[in-house]
């Protein structure tokens, strides 16, 4: 099931430089991290009181990193996985590497697919009811920026696994 040509190329690259940015935001994320961590530090060492809300900004921003990187990692092949058995395969049988990877890569895409239509009217429901997680009375956010994290990062992991299914490729890569 090899399908080239411009329509699935434009598509690739599209969600490439997306899910690029999306990792750049990530690691804006974790640069917010350390700071905050580094300030809570400094603030419970000097002045003996913690920076109020450091736990919950931890927490977001966990949510965030994992979620708008995960999609690049699957779009360089980095996700770590056990695949002895594929680096065998590829020496000795390289098509049926490459067709067990293409299995694998369409139960990712089922996954996210799944996970992206159950976080969907979450994401919408957190919207219109303005909830908010985290200790009230300490600190607080809105639920759907992280909710909408989660559906963004399932959409497009699932567009990538898809992609990896469609477009033509050897043993090796995934």
């Amino acid at each position: 099931m090899n399908i080239s040509g411009r329509p699935i190329e434009s598509v690739s690259g599209a969600v490439d430089r997306v899910t690029i940015l999306a990792n750049a935001c990530g690691s804006l994320f974790v640069l917010f991290l350390v700071v905050t961590v580094v300030i809570d530090v400094i603030a419970r060492g000097v002045f003996h009181a913690p920076l109020k809300g450091s736990v919950e900004l931890v927490e977001f921003s966990v949510v965030f990193i994992v979620f708008l990187q995960l999609p690049d990692v699957v779009r360089v092949g980095r996700l770590t996985r056990s695949d002895g058995l594929l680096q065998v395969l590829d020496e000795s049988a390289p098509q049926v590497g490459v067709w067990i990877r293409r299995a694998l890569d369409g139960l990712a895409a089922l996954l996210m697919v799944l996970i992206a239509i159950t976080m969907y009217p979450e994401v919408l429901e957190a919207w219109e009811t303005q909830d908010y997680v985290g200790t009230p009375g300490v600190f607080t956010a809105p639920a759907w920026p992280i909710k909408l994290a989660i559906l963004f990062g399932a959409v497009m992991c699932g567009l990538r696994w898809i992609l990896n299914i469609l477009q033509p490729r050897t043993g090796g890569a995934s």
